[in-house]
């Protein structure tokens, strides 16, 4: 199983905790915010802030936050100071980690990239050092005890979808980012409910880790991710179920 799909679940399960703690909101309004800005605060025109919109919903977030963020982003609602930036490096046992940064403090935020890394084993790297191993793709996740296989993979196949295919107990649709808004409004016009919907990076190939290694990289995951200013972070490990049961 890939890095991104471990990775994936974990974060759905830590999802309730996160949104308790404010933290879930929190990255969503830089979403907002960044999207509006980049494309403009016209959901229809700008398919980044629409995906950003849904997810927002989907976290009950209220409808006047959502629109505050937007009036950031656009220059309705003061000067708006927030970077967008990538950091790569590599985890324990070899793993390429991908962070997506939204930040008001590049100094900052590299310092601390930089002690997480460190303190889990890991070490952050040059620019471009793993980038080139993942590919930008629309991911699309289902409880496959709560849906009809061949329904989802006959509309995800019919809309444009690249592949389907079964991770950890769910059925994943994969697309490309030109095709991902137009599979997932299908995929609810047909009334399909899905358990996740998101643009996200997924690794070419993975890296087999174990043991100390193991338990070290999912401690590195979840610094990067409960990090403020961290969006999103995405790995290529693989850990055996049973392991990461043991693990917790």
């Amino acid at each position: 199983m890939s890095g991104h799909s471990k990775w994936a679940n974990i974060k759905h399960r830590k999802a309730a905790v996160d949104a308790k703690r404010g933290k879930i909101f929190t990255k969503l309004i830089r979403e907002l915010t960044i999207a509006s800005r980049q494309g403009g605060g016209d959901p229809e025109s700008n398919s980044r802030l629409r995906t950003a919109i849904a997810a927002a919903k989907s976290n009950n977030m209220p409808g006047d936050t959502i629109e505050r963020a937007i009036n950031r982003g656009t220059g309705k609602g003061g000067p708006e100071e927030i970077h967008e930036t990538y950091y790569e490096g590599y985890g324990p046992g070899g793993s390429a980690v991908y962070i997506h940064v939204m930040t008001d403090n590049k100094n900052r935020t590299v310092s601390e990239i930089r002690r997480i890394f460190t303190k889990y084993g890991g070490s952050l790297g040059e620019s471009g050092c793993v980038a080139w191993m993942f590919h930008k793709k629309g991911r699309i996740a289902f409880d496959k005890k709560s849906v009809d296989e061949d329904k989802v993979f006959e509309i995800a196949i019919d809309s444009g979808a690249e592949d389907v295919r079964t991770e950890d107990g769910e059925l994943i649709v994969i697309t490309n980012t030109e095709n991902f808004e137009n599979v997932k409004d299908q995929i609810e016009r047909n009334g399909l409910k899905y358990l996740s919907a998101e643009i996200t990076m997924i690794p070419q190939n993975n890296v087999r880790i174990e043991g100390k290694d193991a338990e070290q990289m999912l401690r590195l995951m979840e610094a990067f991710d409960d990090s403020d200013d961290v969006q999103n972070v995405y790995s290529n490990f693989d850990i055996e179920d049973e392991l990461l049961e043991a693990l917790g």
